[in-house]
């Protein structure tokens, strides 16, 4: 059960409701919940409409307007969302990276926390650039450079802030005890 009051987007103040309309026209209505409030970490965003609009707009543009293949970018997600055990976020982009050809081995591997066996050397790139990231919260010159030949210096920008986005994003996931959708399985049972 979230922390936070469930709100429908006819609670919420103007400033709550445009966030909440950007947030459906940049996501999709599927984040839209039967119970007819917003599901994953979209319900904190409206709370806090200030921060949350901003955070809307920069979580859009850095999956759907980013320079980085959208392969690559869920490698990143669910490498943070693993790091940070944020259950709704893995299940959500675990399924997203499957069906942009990350291989179920490499998922699974990433989810059990171990290093996965990569066919593909650009998607060992990021993963070894992300996991330093959120471990060290550094980059070794080593990595930096695999990143930057692989992604360019933008590219590598928008995999930083990826990153950080997506550890934002865990953290409201994980301090607000945002549920799974009924008849989800956790990927981490018995976490608190």
């Amino acid at each position: 059960m979230s922390r936070l009051p469930e709100l429908r987007r006819d609670d919420l103040t103007t400033a709550g409701q445009a966030v909440w309309d950007l947030i459906v026209r940049t996501r999709g209505s599927h984040v839209v919940t039967d119970a007819g409030t917003l599901s994953g970490p979209f319900n904190a965003f409206v709370h806090a409409p200030d921060a949350g609009g901003p955070l809307a707009t920069l979580g859009a543009a850095l999956r759907f307007d980013s320079s980085i293949e959208r392969r690559l970018t869920e490698i990143a997600i669910i490498t943070v969302a693993s790091h940070w055990r944020a259950e709704f976020e893995w299940l959500a982009h675990a399924r997203i990276a499957r069906e942009a050809g990350v291989a179920d081995p490499v998922v699974a591997a990433i989810g059990r926390g171990e290093e996965p066996a990569f066919t593909a050397t650009d998607e060992q790139v990021v993963y070894t650039a992300v996991r330093e990231l959120v471990t060290t919260g550094q980059l070794a010159d080593a990595s930096y450079a695999a990143a930057r030949d692989l992604l360019g210096d933008t590219g590598v920008v928008e995999l930083v802030a990826l990153c950080g986005y997506y550890s934002l994003v865990s953290f409201v996931l994980n301090a607000f005890g945002v549920s799974l959708p009924a008849g989800a399985q956790p990927m981490w049972p018995g976490r608190s």
